[in-house]
């Protein structure tokens, strides 16, 4: 007990500490929210061209959100390496791990784009099949796919670069991003200064131009600065196939991780659509508000996976374990306070939105039951995505999300809405459970000390 209470005094002291967390934790939360309000500004723009149009752009980014799961995890793992090897100051390899991430990001990418130019139709007929919304999504999507490479190497680039303490970059160029996204969604769609009024297919190609500038914008200033990621072509291939394996066996886990949460977020999504419009409004009301809450965890998470991994690379497991502690504890703290205002904002958010009084008093439970567990939440998430991916654990990171998510949150949610019958808020109050689980389960894994795992190693 004494040792806890000299943990926390010494914690809230340590300046050096919160000086390194908030620089990689703060550029993250702002670029989460950046990406946020660029999504919701596109949805507004185009919606004010009307139901169908909305409807299309939206099936096509469901194409897109599929692809998104696939780069979060590829990014994410290949950013234990580089944070790792950064710890050691490895620069030879982490340009190698670099070179593996980009290229398998273009692969995928082109693999992408190829299966959703070739059917587009067939491919949003999976999400719709409305004629005149396929139509509409079909004439976006072919267009929009471009983006889908540059959007890949910029993922990569964002991700390694938070991993060498870099994260201000991402955050301002995406902020220049969203601008110029803004500006010519404003040409396109509408036809304002001299451009032709394109509605959908002007939203996309204002997608494409904001993402080629981005990425050009970012690996321009990487090479600018001269620094350990301006890689040559050579040095960015400089592997052969055992060690890319190599890579795989830590990378593929975390790709494994983010696409399992993605499928079983579209399943949820399905469920409560086949429970009402009442139950899908309520849902899309609550996961709207608490994404909103969420950005301050991930970008934790993101501090959190750099800061251990770089001290793990570093030979310094004591620190690692000391990081994993405190930021246990910060988590903890963050969870608690962010549940507090959101209980206190619920009425006043719920007022912002025009809805029944059903959807309305559905949606204040729910809220309520997350800023109870919030800080259970924000601590599985730290548990998972920052401490045991950033100590090289990321297989039993992903083995205790798939464990939970589809043995206990998915069965679970579907035996509440379709065999019970519960209200929508007990059918997620259900969901709930599996995010108490995982806390438990990732907290056990940290008491156990085998989640160092020293990734450096088995590629030198």
């Amino acid at each position: 007990m004494n040792g806890l209470v000299q943990e926390l005094t010494g914690f809230w002291k340590d300046k050096e500490y919160f000086k390194t967390m908030l620089n990689i934790a703060v550029p993250v939360m702002l670029s989460n929210f950046i990406v946020s309000f660029l999504n919701m500004v596109d949805t507004v723009m185009v919606g004010k061209l009307g139901e169908a149009e909305i409807a299309a752009v939206g099936i096509a980014n469901q194409y897109f959100f599929f692809f998104t799961m696939f780069l979060i995890g590829l990014s994410a793992g290949c950013s234990v390496f580089i944070s790792q090897f950064w710890g050691k100051r490895d620069i030879q390899n982490i340009k190698r791990i670099t070179g593996i991430g980009l290229i398998s990001t273009v692969i995928v990418s082109l693999i992408f784009i190829f299966f959703g130019y070739l059917n587009p139709r067939q491919v949003l007929a999976l999400f719709n099949n409305d004629p005149v919304v396929l139509a509409l999504g079909t004439r976006y999507l072919k267009i929009v796919l471009v983006s889908y490479l540059f959007t890949g190497i910029t993922f990569i680039y964002s991700f390694v670069l938070r991993s060498v303490g870099q994260a201000v970059m991402p955050m301002v160029i995406s902020g220049l991003a969203l601008i110029i996204n803004i500006f010519f969604n404003y040409c396109f769609i509408f036809g304002k200064l001299g451009a032709p009024a394109l509605g959908v297919e002007g939203a996309a190609i204002a997608t494409v131009i904001a993402r080629v500038t981005e990425t050009v914008i970012l690996v321009f200033n990487i090479y600018l600065q001269k620094g350990a990621l301006a890689a040559t072509l050579k040095e960015l291939t400089d592997f052969n196939g055992g060690i890319f394996l190599k890579a795989f066996q830590t990378i593929l886990p975390v790709i494994l991780n983010d696409m399992c949460w993605g499928l079983a977020s579209l399943v949820y999504v399905a469920v409560y659509g086949r429970m009402g419009i009442q139950a899908v409004a309520t849902i899309q009301i609550c996961n709207t508000v608490n994404n909103l809450f969420m950005v301050v965890i991930f970008g934790l998470s993101s501090a959190a996976a750099v800061m251990v991994g770089n001290s793990i690379g570093a030979g310094e497991e004591w620190q690692g374990k000391k990081y994993a502690e405190r930021f246990c504890l910060l988590s903890i703290a963050v969870g608690i306070l962010l549940g507090i205002l959101l209980a206190l904002f619920t009425p006043l958010i719920l007022n912002l939105f025009n809805v029944s009084q059903e959807v309305r008093r559905n949606s204040e439970i729910i809220l309520y039951t997350i800023s109870v567990v919030f800080f259970i939440r924000v601590l599985s998430i730290m548990l998972i995505v920052g401490i045991l991916r950033g100590g090289g654990d990321a297989t039993r990171a992903f083995l205790i999300e798939g464990f939970t998510m589809w043995f206990i949150g998915v069965p679970l949610t579907i035996l509440g809405a379709f065999v019970f019958k519960f209200p929508v808020y007990l059918v997620y109050a259900l969901s709930v459970l599996e995010e108490i689980v995982k806390c438990i389960l990732g907290f056990l894994r940290l008491k156990s000390g085998q989640w160092i795992n020293n990734v450096t190693r088995s590629m030198t």
